[in-house]
């Protein structure tokens, strides 16, 4: 459906620049190394699928309100770009690869005109608001999880183009693959929208999620993944916005919507835990936890030198997320650097970069990484 939306509106020229500007950053920041960054690469590439968490600007070309391809989003990013990411700078999958020696951001699928080497140095298929449910990119019109798929192999026959077979297979072979999804399916499908919750209870659409996670699973482990790297769900009933719709008076976290993420945390870990056992198909095949690190976020931010973690810093913090979070007439917090929260869903740069420590520090040596 969105083949027709692979059009390049975006020059190699233009994102290398960009990328250049986020290395003399870094550089000037004199970030310190986290595990996996001495030496040698032990990854060819960093291929990701999944939402708005990991969506570097696959959505921009879509027909959807769950873009941030506007101003304020991106006003930490190198030159100020607002470039997709649902963030005020870098996510998770820029972080990832940088922490891994791969390269210092990783692209979109859609919308750029790649050089080489960022095919042949992994790129991210992810779509803000997707999810394991069929029904949830359809409500919103953004790529689904299978979709995503058809992506990859088209992506993977450029790379036959660009290396032949045999390079193609060694760096198919040495990606590390990341999927995260499933937030998305919980807190707009099950909670925000009348669709599913009339007809499941919270089990029982826990289930329907597992479902679509097991048949995901199995078919990238056809196409070749090696390593997999399977993202757990956050405490959603603590996202400002979900505060916001179910909190009450004093936007308190959400328990039922925390249990729900909980139940399928759990649910999740034992199917992996079995499919895993099929060593053939899924010879690395790791469950990450980010639960944890994101509560005590939200429940001790000062340990990090967070004094905001109930809204973001989008206007009122609230509600804004997307299309409400437009810097036309929505202001942004004095200092961001502050807040867990950059609009009323997703986190801030420099609280994703806490997260992607936890990451590193508690699951990568599971990836053999």
């Amino acid at each position: 459906m969105h083949t027709s939306m692979t059009r390049r509106t975006a020059t190699a020229c233009q994102w290398r620049v960009v990328a250049a500007a986020v290395v003399a950053a870094l550089a000037m920041a004199a970030t310190p190394a986290r595990c996996g960054t001495q030496g040698a690469k032990k990854v060819s590439a960093v291929i990701v699928f999944g939402d708005s968490i990991m969506d570097p600007g696959n959505n921009n070309g879509l027909h959807t309100v769950v873009k941030a391809n506007h101003a304020p989003y991106g006003k930490d990013f190198a030159g100020h770009v607002a470039t997709g990411r649902f963030s005020n700078g870098l996510i998770p999958t820029d972080f990832i690869a940088q922490g891994l020696n791969v390269k210092q951001l990783l692209p979109p699928y859609l919308g750029v005109q790649h050089t080489p080497e960022d095919l042949l140095t992994g790129v991210s298929f992810a779509s803000g608001a997707t999810g394991f449910d069929p029904l949830t990119p359809v409500i919103v019109g953004v790529i689904s999880l299978e979709q995503q798929l058809a992506y990859y192999d088209e992506y993977r026959s450029k790379l036959m183009g660009i290396a032949g077979e045999e390079e193609t297979k060694r760096i198919i072979d040495g990606a590390l693959f990341v999927v995260c999804a499933g937030t998305d399916d919980i807190a707009n499908t099950y909670y925000t929208t009348p669709f599913r919750s009339a007809e499941y209870d919270v089990p029982s659409y826990v289930d329907l999620l597992l479902v679509g996670v097991e048949s995901f699973l199995r078919n990238v482990s056809a196409r070749g993944a090696k390593r997999i790297g399977f993202v757990g769900l956050p405490p959603i009933g603590c996202v400002p916005s979900q505060r916001t719709l179910g909190g009450g008076p004093h936007r308190s976290c959400v328990p039922e919507r925390n249990a729900a993420a909980q139940l399928y945390n759990t649910k999740v870990q034992e199917l992996i835990r079995e499919l895993g056992k099929d060593t053939a198909a899924f010879p690395t095949l790791v469950y990450i936890d980010i639960y944890t690190v994101i509560q005590d976020l939200v429940d001790h931010g000062e340990r990090y030198g967070f004094t905001e973690t109930t809204r973001g810093c989008c206007s009122t913090g609230t509600v804004e997320v997307a299309v409400l979070c437009d810097a036309r007439f929505a202001p942004v917090c004095d200092d961001v650097s502050q807040h867990v929260f950059f609009d009323s869903y997703h986190p801030t740069q420099r609280a994703y970069k806490v997260i992607v420590d936890y990451i590193f520090d508690h699951y990568m040596q599971f990836l053999h990484l």
